[in-house]
């Protein structure tokens, strides 16, 4: 071999020493960068030449791990804002040893008529029968909107979901293009795959995303599904936001479209999955079924008091203790009849009514035997006579108007249980697809030995060079 030669593989060997320095240096710089991808400078022997040719800058990263986390971020983004709308749903309905529970206000409601029943020419008594008869239609009533706040906040988080979920597709299509410019010179974007990295997974919670390689190290960017969102362009994702949601205005309410075309979003849809189909569960599956208990618990009530047992005094067709606004029971017009029950006036006090007719029937036309406690007796047979829900899904069980709130409180809190399981079994996936994802990335202790190894190279490198010119001195000096 030449001392010219010699003297090229040397430098061409300080050059690769110099640019493998640098790319441990950027590992190192970079170990806390979200989204940053270890650098590895590949090097080839130089055929012609000789030396090393320096090939480019390459990205380490497992894709298929990769993929596996983007999946369990969508997972975990769906089971955690499920168990938060159910744990919401839960609070509304209270625990069954609440007292301010709807399980709690029809046991004070009872104790009341008992206390009432010892001493049914006492006003007093009557009147905290009537305030305890208010205080469950109340808790009946607040539940109901609170279960419509619920879809109501759901609906504006679809609507901010999707406002992320089209920033982010354009982002991504926006580096696509800049990386697909640089796509000739090895290595060089790089730094702009690590931004679309950081970019994909941003969205990845809200939808369970694949990426699929393209041309000119491009991605393309599909749901789970099967729903294109991102190739070349990025495709536009559509929602209307509600101005508010009430209990019947779930037909009216927007769905999901993507490029104008109508997408669904249950387990089976194009864009099932992550934190935008549990919203939308949320608001057209979660919240009408909360809605429809509360609705079947309301017309149980009401049902109770203007059966004739409980009152012989009634007029057929008219309201009973409990009405829907007023208004006797309308089997057809259920839905967020919860929202709308409220104490017959004629026994209220506060409306003008006389807590006496608790004690001698609404249709009493004038005040009986104060002493009789015949009327409040059958007001009590009737909270607590056995019945089978009609409506809301509450089970088959007869059950008495205590054993019907507390079976609530307990579907409630079923829900709330198995949607807590699943979040923990999503959260633990993620966080150990997480930590296997963390180990691959930046390790310290290898760079730093790599950059020793380095160092000996460009030792040994220098000097051939600093030997190749003293043979030069020497040959001149001849």
């Amino acid at each position: 071999m030449s001392i010219a030669a010699s003297l090229t593989n040397a430098l061409s060997g300080l050059n690769a020493a110099s640019r493998s320095a640098q790319t441990v240096s950027s590992n190192l710089a970079n170990a806390l960068v979200p989204g940053y991808a270890p650098r590895e400078m590949q090097l080839s022997a130089a055929a012609i030449t000789g030396g090393v040719r320096i090939e480019g800058e390459s990205r380490a990263v497992d894709r298929a791990l990769l993929a596996d986390r983007r999946l369990a971020d969508a997972a975990a983004g769906e089971a955690g804002a499920r168990s938060a709308a159910l744990e919401r749903l839960a609070e509304l309905i209270g625990a069954s040893d609440d007292p301010a529970s709807i399980a709690g206000r029809v046991a004070a409601f009872e104790a009341q008529l008992v206390s009432a029943t010892a001493r049914p020419d006492s006003t007093v008594r009557l009147e905290a029968a009537v305030t305890a008869a208010r205080g469950l239609t109340a808790a009946l009533r607040d539940a109901s909107a609170g279960v419509q706040q619920v879809r109501q906040d759901a609906d504006a988080a679809i609507a901010r979901d999707v406002e992320a979920l089209n920033d982010g597709l354009a982002r991504v299509a926006q580096l696509n293009r800049e990386i697909a410019a640089l796509s000739s010179r090895p290595g060089a974007a790089n730094a702009l795959m690590d931004q679309r990295q950081e970019a994909i997974d941003a969205i990845s919670q809200i939808v369970p995303l694949r990426a699929l390689p393209r041309d000119r190290d491009m991605l393309a960017l599909v749901t789970t599904g099967g729903q294109m969102l991102l190739d070349g362009r990025a495709w536009q994702v559509e929602f209307d936001a509600a101005g508010a949601v009430g209990a019947g205005s779930g037909a009216a309410l927007s769905g999901l479209s993507v490029n104008g075309r109508p997408v669904t979003t249950g387990a089976d849809g194009r864009m099932g999955g992550g934190s935008l189909a549990a919203a939308f569960a949320v608001r057209d599956d979660l919240g009408p079924q909360a809605q429809a208990r509360l609705d079947g618990v309301a017309r149980d009530l009401i049902a109770r008091f203007e059966a004739t047992e409980a009152d012989p005094t009634r007029t057929a067709g008219a309201a009973g203790l409990f009405t829907d606004a007023g208004a006797a029971l309308d089997t057809a017009q259920e839905t967020g009849l919860a929202g709308r029950i409220a104490v017959n006036g004629l026994a209220d006090p506060s409306a003008g009514g006389g807590a006496w007719r608790l004690r001698d029937g609404l249709g009493a036309a004038a005040p009986g035997p104060a002493g009789d406690a015949a009327g409040l007796d059958r007001l009590i047979d009737a909270l607590n006579a056995p019945r089978i829900p009609a409506s809301g899904g509450l089970g088959p069980e007869a059950r008495d108007m205590s054993g019907l709130a507390v079976g609530l409180a307990a579907f409630a809190s079923a829900d709330l249980a198995a949607a807590d399981v699943e979040r923990g079994f999503a959260r633990a996936r993620l966080e150990e697809l997480t930590a296997r994802e963390l180990a691959q990335g930046v390790d310290s202790d290898q760079e730093l030995q790599k950059l020793m190894l380095i160092e000996r190279a460009y030792a040994a490198n220098a000097r051939v060079v600093e030997t190749a010119d003293q043979m030069i001195r020497r040959l001149m000096e001849i």
